[in-house]
């Protein structure tokens, strides 16, 4: 659209321009099986007006070992294409979910080298709050030529964790809940004993938001990240279950000028399943 598209707009900014050429908007919810919820299913039911259904839960690499693991460029690019979203288009990605699942798939696209990809704060939830339309059904969509896409840099490997640890070029911060992080039983999301990457720190991407669902305000956000015991001005690694949540911290740190960041694609999933893995279990003192 333009060199200005912005990376979080607000639901009137959406409303003002539904239909607009050029703009795809994209369903990117995705639950944790514990949720019970049919994300697809969901959609059919009611939907912001001309809004496609990413199936975020299905766009991941299952050729590889990693549990989740991050999408090759050309399934990216596929699922794209299949969607009618052209080389071009600017996206907005909102979603319904508890585990914030749109930053997930900001990233995925950011990160492979799209442009003009913007999240709705406050996703569908604020939508409906506010009494605006919605639309029921699947769309009928016409693919398109796929988009090119780059393999990520900014992704990393059990392999780079692990060298992380004697290095410390990057800092480490876990997204999920204290309790999971410095908890000592079993973690009720994966099956996996509670407990972290040693050395890693702890912000909960529920601190991140407003009771609204929207995201905090950049001074508030850099506050988040100074409590966390974060050092903006040096790397930082973002990770959690399972490359979900950690998403939401790397948007925010974008939303706050913060660009020297990454994922660790297996996290605790491929982290805490490793026998060989070193782990941090308890309190941080």
């Amino acid at each position: 659209m333009s060199d200005t598209f912005p990376s979080l707009v607000s639901t009137e900014w959406l409303a003002a321009r539904l239909g607009a050429p050029g703009l795809v908007v994209l369903d990117a919810s995705y639950h944790l099986p514990a949720a019970k919820r049919d994300a697809a299913a969901e959609f059919a039911a009611g939907h912001i007006p001309g809004a496609r259904f990413l199936g975020l839960a299905s766009l991941f690499d299952g050729g590889s070992r990693v549990p989740y693991a991050f999408p090759t460029p050309d399934q990216i690019a596929a699922r794209l294409a299949g969607l009618g979203v052209g080389a071009e288009d600017a996206i907005v990605i909102y979603d319904d979910s508890a585990i914030r699942s749109a930053a997930r798939a900001w990233f995925v696209l950011t990160a492979s080298g799209r442009d003009d990809v913007a999240i709705l704060d406050g996703g569908i939830a604020k939508w409906r709050a506010e009494g605006r339309a919605l639309e029921c059904g699947v769309p009928d969509i016409a693919p398109v030529a796929p988009a090119a896409f780059t393999a990520p840099v900014r992704v990393r490997s059990k392999a780079d964790m692990l060298a992380n640890l004697a290095s410390h070029a990057e800092q480490v911060i876990d997204a999920r809940s204290a309790e999971r992080v410095f908890g000592t039983g079993i973690d009720p999301v994966n099956g996996l004993p509670m407990g972290r990457i040693p050395g890693s720190g702890n912000l909960p991407y529920t601190d991140l938001f407003n009771p609204d669902g929207t995201y905090k305000s950049p001074d508030a956000l850099r506050a988040a990240f100074a409590a966390a015991g974060v050092d903006l001005t040096r790397p930082l690694v973002a990770t959690c279950g399972s490359g979900v949540t950690a998403s939401v911290i790397l948007f925010a740190a974008h939303l706050i000028g913060k660009h020297d960041t990454a994922l660790y694609d297996g996290s605790w999933s491929e982290w805490g399943a490793d026998p060989a893995t070193p782990k941090a279990q308890g309190s941080a003192a």
